[in-house]
C-alpha cells in the first residue's frame, strides 16, 4: 500500500486511497518531532524544516556539519562524539541531547539514531512536551477510570470511540465493546433522536448543550432512569473538530427527591390554601364548593362532596350515620377533565339513582360498598379504577384511582369526599391520602360549625320572629306598614323593635325602641321590654306612665328579683340593660297624638303638602338610667298626615354624622302620595341601610280618622231618666248604621253602664258610640273609683251587671281620664250579619 493511504477497514471515513500529507495541526506539530539524517562519516546530510524549528539552525549552516558542532552546547561535546563514533560503527543510540534553539531557549531532546547503509537516521522529540502527555494521558486514564459520572466520547460520526467504566457498567457492556457505538444502540428511539440532534448541533455550532435530560432503562432493571448529559465539541490544536465529549450523570435519585420536594411544597401550599380559602362562610354548601375548588385541579382531577340529609334538613339526630345506611345528598361536584356528572353504584332500595348524581340529588350507598364502609368504619377507602362496586361512581373508565375520605368532626361523621385522578395522572400515595384526611377534616369543623350555627341561627330566627308584630299589623284609623333589617346578616337577631297595640276606644299605641347592644342578649332583653310594654299598655295609662313603669323595668333586668338595681353596686357592667323608647298613643276620633319620649330619636310628621317635619319632644333619659321623670306632648294630626317612628341604624352610621343622616330621611319622605309600603322601600333604598354596624326599625302609619257619621256623642244629666234616653240615642244610631242585629244587646249593656255611672259617679255622663271594625260603646263620669267584677250572692238584688256585660260583650274594661273614668265594652261585626251568638242559658243561670 502506497504510504499515505488510508487502510480500508479502519474505522474512520472510507475513501478511496490518496497521498496526503499530515494536516496543520496534527499530533506531531503538539509534540514537535525534527529529523534528519546523517552519511557515513557522521556529517548532516539532511536537515528537515521542522529540524531548523526544533533546534533553530538553518540548513544552510547544519548540513555538512556533523551534529555535536551543529546544536549541542560546549560542555557536552565531547561525550558526544564518543555516542557519534559508536553510531557510526552501527549501533543504534537512544539518549537526551540538551540544546539551544535561536532564541537561546535552553531544552532536552530525546534524540533516537537507527544506523543504515549510508549512515544514519535520526529523530528528535522535545522531552517536555513528551512529559506533558504522559502526565494528560494520565490524568485522563484516572478521571474515565475513577469518576463517579459517565464520560463518553463521540467521533464526527457521532460514534463511540471511548468511555469510562462508569457509563459501561451502566449499559452492561465492556469499555471496549462500546466503540463504535451509537445513541441508537443504548437509547430509546425518541431519546436517541433528541441526542443525535444535540449532538449535531454541537458539532456544527460548538454552542455546548447543558444539563440535557434523557430518560432511559438499564439491562437487568426495568424502571425508568433519568440522565443528565452535557455535550461540548472538542477541537484540534489547530482549532479542527474532532468529535463531541459528553458527561452524564444519574439523576434518578435527585429527580425523584426534587419530586418528593415539589409534592411536599404542593401539599403545604394547599393547606395554606385550604386554610385562607375554606370556611369563608356558614353555609354547608358553599364551605363544601370552597373544599372542591382548593382540590380541583391541583389535588385531583374530579371530586364530589355527600353530606347526611339529616344534617342538611336540620335534624338534631342523625340518623343513619352510625352504620352508613342514611342517606346523603350530593351538594358540591368539581371536575378538570369532564363537566358531566358521575354515575352512582346500583343500591339495595328505590333511593339510590341508577344514572348520572347531579348536584342536589339524594341516593343511598350500598351498605357492602367502600363508601359505606368510609361513612361506617369513619376510615378513608382507595379505590382503582376496577375495584367492583363503586368503580361505576368514577364515571364509567374516566377515573383510575379514588379516595373515599370521610368528613369527621367532633366525633361524628358528616358525610363524604370523592377525590379521583383521571387515567394518566399520577396514583395516590400514602402522603396524598394523608392530605386527603387533613382538607377533608378541615372543610368538616367548618361545615360542622355551619351546621350549628344554622341550627342555633333558626333558634334566633323564631325568637326575633316571636318578638316582634305581625308583618301587616292593623289599628283603627291608621294605615301601618313597617321594616326590620338586622344589623348583621349572619345573626339576624338584635335590640331593636317596634309594636302596634290596639287600645280601648279605636286609640293605637305605636312603640318603637333599641336596646343598647346585639345579638341574642339584646334580643331577649328587647323582648322583655315589648312584653313589659303590651302589660304597661293594656292597664291604659298614659304614655308618661307607661315610660316610668317600664324604666322600673329596666332598671330590674340585670337583677333578678330587683326592680332597681343599686348604682353603688354594680360589679359587672356587662349586665346593665340600657334601652330609648318612643311610645305614641293615637286617638282614631279626635286624631290627636299623645308622645313620650326616653332618649330615643323624635318621629318625623309630614302633614299633606308640607315639608317633612322633626318633632320637637323632651328628649328624655334612656330607659335603665332612672332617677328621672318623664314628659309627654299633644300633638293634633289631620287626615293623610304620615308619622314615621324610627331605630338610629337608619339615619347614624360611620360613614356620616347623625344630623345628614336626619336630613337624607326627611328628604326621602318629601314625597307621601305613594302607598306607605313603597314609602318604606323608598326610605332602605335612599338611606345607607346596608352598613351593618346596627339594627334597623322603622314603623309608618298614615292617618285615617274616623268619620263624624262613625262617632255618636251624647251627653247626659245625673239623674234617673238618662237612662231611657241612652237606650233610645243607642237604639237610634245603630239602626242609622244599619246594624240592626247589635241594637237588642247594645241596649241592654249601655243602661247597665249608664246605671253603674248614676249609682257609683258623679257629674256629667257622657255616652259615646264608635263604628270602625268593631262597634265601641264608652260611658264617662267624673268618678275615679274603677267598677270591680264581682261574683253576686243568691239573695243580692244587684251586682251582677258587670257579668252581664263581660258575657255578652267581646270585650270590657275602664281606664282613668284627666277627669274622672271611661267604662267601655265592645261587641264584633259580623261580616253583613252582626249579630252576635248570645249566651246560652247555661251562663245566665250561672248569674244566680
Amino acid at each position: 500500500m502506497p504510504a499515505g493511504a488510508v487502510p480500508p477497514g479502519d474505522d474512520v471515513e472510507r475513501h478511496a486511497p490518496v497521498w496526503q500529507s499530515s494536516p496543520p495541526g496534527s499530533i506531531y506539530d503538539y509534540i514537535r518531532v525534527a529529523s534528519f539524517s546523517l552519511d557515513r562519516h557522521g556529517r548532516i546530510d539532511q536537515w528537515s524544516d521542522r529540524a531548523t524549528e526544533f533546534f533553530g539552525v538553518p540548513a544552510e549552516e547544519a548540513i555538512g556539519r556533523d551534529p555535536v558542532t551543529a546544536f549541542a552546547p560546549p560542555d557536552v561535546r565531547p561525550r558526544a562524539q564518543e555516542r557519534l563514533q559508536d553510531i557510526l560503527n552501527g549501533r543504534e543510540w537512544t539518549g537526551l541531547v540538551p540544546y539551544q534553539d535561536a532564541d537561546g531557549v535552553e531544552g532536552l531532546a530525546e534524540v533516537y539514531v537507527m544506523p543504515a547503509d549510508h549512515g544514519a537516521l535520526c529523530i528528535a522529540v522535545d522531552v517536555s512536551t513528551l512529559r506533558q502527555i504522559e502526565t494528560d494521558l494520565a490524568a485522563s486514564q484516572a478521571v474515565f477510570g475513577q469518576s463517579p459520572m459517565g464520560f463518553v466520547l463521540f467521533d464526527t460520526r457521532l460514534r463511540l470511540i471511548r468511555v469510562n467504566d462508569r457509563f459501561a457498567a451502566v449499559f452492561g457492556r465492556g469499555t471496549d465493546e462500546h466503540r463504535g457505538r451509537g445513541p441508537h444502540d443504548f437509547l430509546s428511539r425518541v431519546e436517541a433522536d433528541r441526542l443525535s440532534a444535540a449532538l449535531r448541533q454541537v458539532l456544527e455550532t460548538g454552542e455546548p448543550v447543558l444539563d440535557m435530560p434523557l430518560v432511559g432503562t438499564v439491562p437487568g432493571d426495568p424502571s425508568r432512569r433519568r440522565w443528565s448529559m452535557s455535550l461540548y465539541r472538542l477541537h484540534s490544536g489547530t482549532g479542527r473538530p474532532i468529535g463531541v465529549a459528553g458527561l452524564a450523570m444519574d439523576v434518578t435519585g435527585r429527580q425523584r427527591a426534587e419530586r418528593e420536594a415539589a409534592h411536599a411544597r404542593r401539599n403545604l401550599a394547599l393547606l395554606n390554601e385550604a386554610g385562607s380559602r375554606i370556611g369563608t362562610s356558614l353555609d354547608l354548601e358553599t364551605t363544601a364548593r370552597e373544599l372542591l375548588d382548593v382540590a380541583v385541579p391541583h389535588f385531583c382531577d374530579l371530586a364530589s362532596v355527600d353530606l347526611y340529609q339529616a344534617l342538611l334538613s336540620g335534624e338534631e339526630d342523625l340518623t343513619g350515620t352510625n352504620d352508613g345506611s342514611g342517606q346523603v345528598r350530593r351538594v358540591a361536584f368539581a371536575s378538570a377533565v369532564s363537566d358531566a356528572p358521575v354515575v352512582a353504584p346500583d343500591g339495595d332500595d328505590d333511593s339510590v339513582a341508577d344514572g348520572p348524581i347531579v348536584v342536589g340529588a339524594v341516593h343511598r350507598y350500598r351498605f357492602s360498598s367502600p363508601s359505606a364502609r368510609a361513612l361506617r368504619t369513619a376510615q378513608p377507602q382507595v379505590l382503582d379504577g376496577d375495584s367492583g362496586a363503586d368503580a361505576g361512581y368514577l364515571g364509567g373508565t374516566l377515573a383510575q384511582s379514588t379516595l373515599v375520605v370521610p368528613m369527621v368532626a367532633r366525633d361524628t361523621v358528616l358525610g363524604l369526599v370523592h377525590f379521583s385522578r383521571a387515567k394518566g395522572s399520577e396514583p395516590f400515595t400514602e402522603r396524598d391520602r394523608m392530605l386527603a384526611e387533613e382538607l377533608a377534616a378541615r372543610a368538616a369543623i367548618f361545615i360542622d360549625n355551619a351546621r350549628l350555627y344554622r341550627r342555633e341561627h333558626e333558634r334566633a330566627l323564631i325568637l326575633q320572629r316571636s318578638l316582634l308584630p305581625p308583618d301587616d299589623p292593623e289599628a283603627a284609623g291608621l294605615d301601618i306598614a313597617c321594616r326590620y333589617l338586622p344589623g348583621s346578616m349572619e345573626a339576624e337577631v338584635g335590640g331593636d323593635w317596634f309594636d302596634v297595640i290596639e287600645l280601648p276606644g279605636h286609640r293605637t299605641a305605636l312603640v318603637v325602641g333599641d336596646v343598647m347592644g346585639r345579638g341574642l342578649r339584646a334580643a331577649v332583653a328587647m323582648g322583655e321590654l315589648r312584653t313589659a310594654v303590651r302589660t304597661l299598655a293594656m292597664l291604659d295609662l298614659e304614655p308618661a306612665e307607661v315610660l316610668g313603669a317600664l324604666d322600673d323595668v329596666v332598671g330590674g333586668l340585670g337583677a333578678p328579683g330587683r326592680t332597681r338595681r343599686a348604682k353603688d353596686s354594680v360589679d359587672d357592667l356587662s349586665e346593665v340593660y340600657l334601652a330609648t323608647c318612643v311610645y305614641v298613643v293615637y286617638d282614631a276620633v279626635t286624631r290627636r297624638c299623645t308622645i313620650a319620649n326616653a332618649g330615643h330619636l323624635p318621629p318625623v310628621v309630614v302633614e299633606p303638602g308640607e315639608t317633612p317635619l322633626l318633632l320637637e319632644l323632651p328628649r328624655g333619659v334612656p330607659l335603665g338610667v332612672g332617677g328621672e321623670p318623664f314628659e309627654e306632648i299633644e300633638v293634633q294630626l289631620t287626615d293623610g298626615a304620615l308619622l314615621a317612628l324610627y331605630t338610629d341604624g337608619l339615619v347614624e352610621s360611620r360613614s356620616h354624622p347623625l344630623d345628614e343622616g336626619l336630613d337624607a330621611f326627611r328628604a326621602s319622605l318629601a314625597d307621601p302620595a305613594r302607598t306607605l309600603e313603597d314609602v318604606c322601600d323608598h326610605v332602605l333604598a335612599t338611606l345607607d341601610t346596608a352598613h351593618g354596624e346596627d339594627d334597623i326599625a322603622l314603623l309608618m302609619a298614615r292617618i285615617r280618622g274616623l268619620p263624624e257619621e262613625h262617632v255618636g256623642d251624647w251627653r247626659l244629666e245625673p239623674q234617673p231618666t238618662s237612662v231611657a234616653r241612652a237606650r233610645e240615642l243607642a237604639r237610634d244610631q245603630l239602626l242609622t248604621w244599619g246594624l240592626d242585629g247589635l241594637v237588642d244587646t247594645t241596649e241592654l249593656l249601655v243602661s247597665e253602664l249608664v246605671t253603674n255611672a248614676l249609682r257609683h259617679g258623679y257629674g256629667e255622663i257622657r255616652l259615646r258610640l264608635l263604628l270602625d271594625r268593631t262597634l265601641v260603646c264608652e260611658v264617662w263620669d267624673s268618678a275615679l273609683l274603677q267598677p270591680r267584677r264581682r261574683r253576686a250572692r243568691d239573695t243580692d238584688e244587684g251586682g251582677r251587671g258587670l257579668q252581664l256585660v263581660a258575657m255578652l260583650s267581646q270585650s270590657w274594661g275602664s281606664r282613668r281620664t284627666h277627669r274622672g273614668k271611661t267604662v267601655w265594652f265592645e261587641l264584633a261585626l259580623r261580616g253583613g250579619d252582626p249579630s252576635p251568638s248570645g249566651p246560652s242559658v247555661d251562663d245566665l243561670l250561672s248569674m244566680f
